[in-house]
This record gives C-alpha cells, structure tokens and sequence, in this order.
C-alpha cells in the first residue's frame, strides 16, 4: 500500500473509531460503555454497543457493582445484529472502541472479519492473541 493509502486509511479508521465512540454512549453500562461498527465496502453494516439482551431491563450491573453475566459486549451485539440482516460480515472491518475479549474473537473470526481496529486496550490481551494466530489484521489507534 502506497504511503498516500496508509494515510487515506488512517483517517477512515479514525473516523469510524470516533463514531463508535459516539455510539457507545447508546449503553446503559455505568462501568464501562463501548461500541462497535461493523464496516464493508465503506458502507456501515452493523453496529452494537455493550448492553443487555433485547426485552430485558436496561441495567448492567448489580447491586455490587459487577457487571451482569448476561450483558452483551458491544462486538457481540454487532455481530448478532448482522447475522439478522441481509448482510455478510464476510471480509469486514470492526472498529470497536476497546480490544475484543476472547469469546467476542472467536465470533469475530467465525464470522469472517478479517480486521480489527480499536482505541484502547481491554484489561486482558487473549482475544488479540487469538486473532493474530486467526491472521486477523489487528490495528490499535490512538485517538
């Protein structure tokens, strides 16, 4: 790719991850919010932000604090919300706005996008580690 290219994705890239930023401010999740667009061909074709299952109460968290263990991570609910659509994720690029755990890069492998791009690090690095041995292009991005 010319330097000129590298440049031109560099600022979609950034674009998208600002988007989903903005997009993550749709969770009820006090502890942490993030969001998630799934990208093909230019064109948004899903998006997700962590939260709980369709039909259940929009709270996250319990009276301790902790996360719920049914609650949603954002890379899921786009993923999910794609597989309902016309759509592929086939070849697609997610911006997330924290890396993917392991169990949302194993859906992301499995449904066949092959670049990852996020601004801040999850607390836990196996998912990377798991999409890297996939040859999933991993592109972290400071905003």
């Amino acid at each position: 790719m010319s330097n000129l290219n590298i440049e031109k994705q560099l600022k979609l890239d950034e674009r998208y991850l600002r988007m989903a930023m903005v997009w993550a401010e749709n969770s009820y999740c006090i502890r942490r919010q993030v969001g998630a667009l799934l990208v093909k061909d230019k064109m948004i074709i899903s998006d997700g932000y962590n939260g709980t299952p369709s039909g259940f109460e929009n709270v996250c968290e319990d009276d301790n604090n902790k996360t719920k263990p049914y609650v949603l991570h954002a890379e899921a609910n786009a993923i999910t919300k794609v597989a309902k659509s016309n759509n592929s994720s086939e070849g697609a690029t997610l911006y997330v706005t924290s890396s993917p755990c392991l169990e949302c890069s194993k859906l992301i492998i499995q449904a066949g996008i092959k670049r990852v791009v996020f601004s801040e690090a999850y607390h836990m690095n196996d998912g990377v580690e798991l999409l890297e041995r996939a040859h999933v292009e991993i592109v972290k991005v400071e905003l």
